[in-house]
């Protein structure tokens, strides 16, 4: 396993000019950069190719980057849990589809899922991939059904056969999209990671325990190939959590040998809340991709909703870019409301706004992405803060409804707000986004 170097051992091996051309001012200070994970070695111009050598070996991250289709990318993770750093990648869905489905089925559920998208806090929310699982009696009609897959739909594609003839021939024909091949075990792995060096595809390799998979790993390493995806067939739920924390500890603590993504599939046939548990276990302990057979929104909804908030960093929220946005129909007598430029605040507020069909204007506060509690306990959401928003925006002349409406929670910030806005009457509204509408109903009636 590569040792992990201090910054001590780091800064041995860096030129100590003291450049800053690194962006750092001293070698020392870049040199604890780069141990922490911070930086990278190519912002020094001058390193040497010792230093280049060491120190890349110890900063390759401990779990593989590894791409398939157009864009989906999975690993470089570095820690165990996201609020040490974060989790880089989320975790992609595939939609498995039998191949033995007839040939417009399996079209319109390539098409459905394609089409497929949820819009949540300014983001689209899809589903990444799909599985094309053999279930065909004949390569031909395995072959066919991959041809029909990739021709309906755009995302990344995972080809899984236990017969590697099969496997390698729907490959060749989709070689454009680059598959993510699925069916490598003991008995294949040596055909299969000679063909997926040669095309220069990533593979799943496949063992009951982390013993087994360890060997495949060793074994398609000696052939060149690098980009692999784990999977370890569990039971249920638990074995699969187990199993993936193992794997993602083995990583962090050096073994190269598991250092890579691992591919979770949900067992067919289970009830929707069962999918939904198992799958938010998966999500959170380490799956980087997560087959499942649903296309329920009762399923997908909450899963795609956790995803996005387990893969969102937590230390930068979500925001919105600060400014004063317009609501409807919004005239100079409109009323303005102010809240912060946490993302999910802003998308709520504004929903709610949009569904009582009254024009306003909606002010979003520089807040560093807090919620409305959150930045007024730091001091970011107080009556001077928002009187200087509204002052850097020149909110005056064009308001004839000289009337601020806060957000209920910071009622006590109302008198110093007016203070700071002479001639302006500020208004406490509604605590919960689900009582604006009423609130700027009765509002307007005033």
């Amino acid at each position: 396993m590569a040792k992990k170097l201090t910054g001590m051992e780091i800064f041995k091996l860096l030129p100590k000019t003291n450049c800053g051309e690194c962006g750092v001012p001293t070698c020392m200070a870049f040199a604890m950069k780069l141990a922490q994970k911070n930086a990278e070695l190519a912002a020094c111009p001058y390193a040497s190719d010792k230093a280049k050598e060491v120190i890349g070996a110890a900063a390759e991250p401990p779990i593989r980057l590894v791409t398939f289709g157009s864009d989906i990318s999975c690993g470089n993770e570095l820690v165990m849990f996201r609020h040490e750093k974060t989790f880089v990648h989320q975790t992609a869905f595939a939609c498995r589809l039998p191949s033995d489905l007839p040939e417009q089925t399996l079209a319109d559920r390539c098409a459905r899922v394609r089409e497929y998208c949820v819009e949540r806090v300014g983001e689209q929310l899809r589903i990444e991939t799909i599985m094309v699982d053999d279930r065909s009696g004949e390569a031909d009609a395995y072959v066919s059904a991959v041809k029909i897959a990739a021709g309906s739909f755009t995302g990344g594609i995972i080809l899984k056969s236990v017969d590697p003839q099969r496997l390698m021939a729907a490959a060749e024909v989709v070689l454009e999209h680059k598959p993510l091949l699925f069916g490598a075990a003991a008995h294949t792995v040596e055909i299969l990671a000679d063909f997926a060096a040669a095309k220069k595809l990533p593979l799943v390799i496949s063992a009951p325990d982390p013993d087994g998979l360890f060997t495949l790993a060793e074994t398609c390493m000696r052939k060149g190939l690098r980009d692999l995806v784990l999977d370890i067939p569990g039971t249920d739920a638990a074995s699969l959590l187990q199993y993936n924390t193992m794997l993602r500890k083995s990583a962090l603590g050096g073994i190269k040998s598991v250092g890579f993504p691992l591919i979770n599939s949900l067992p067919q046939g289970a009830s929707p809340f069962d999918l939904v548990a198992d799958a938010s276990s998966c999500i959170c302990k380490y799956a980087s991709i997560l087959v499942f057979d649903a296309l329920d929104d009762e399923v997908l909804l909450p899963l795609m909703m956790l995803r996005q908030n387990i893969f969102t960093d937590p230390q930068k929220p979500i925001q919105v870019e600060p400014g004063i946005y317009t609501i409807g129909e919004a005239t100079p007598a409109s009323p303005l409301l102010v809240t912060t430029n946490f993302s999910l605040t802003y998308f709520i507020v504004s929903g709610e706004l949009e569904s009582a069909a009254i024009g306003c204007r909606l002010a979003i506060v520089e807040t560093e992405g807090m919620s409305v509690l959150t930045s007024w306990a730091a001091g970011k959401f107080s009556g001077e803060k928002i009187a200087a928003f509204l002052k850097e925006k020149n909110v005056a002349g064009d308001y004839t409804n000289r009337r601020i409406i806060i957000p209920g929670y910071v009622a006590n910030i109302s008198g110093e707000l007016e203070e700071q806005r002479p001639g302006w009457e500020v208004l406490v509204g509604p605590q919960e986004a689900s009582d604006i509408g009423p609130y700027m109903k009765r509002f307007a009636a005033t």
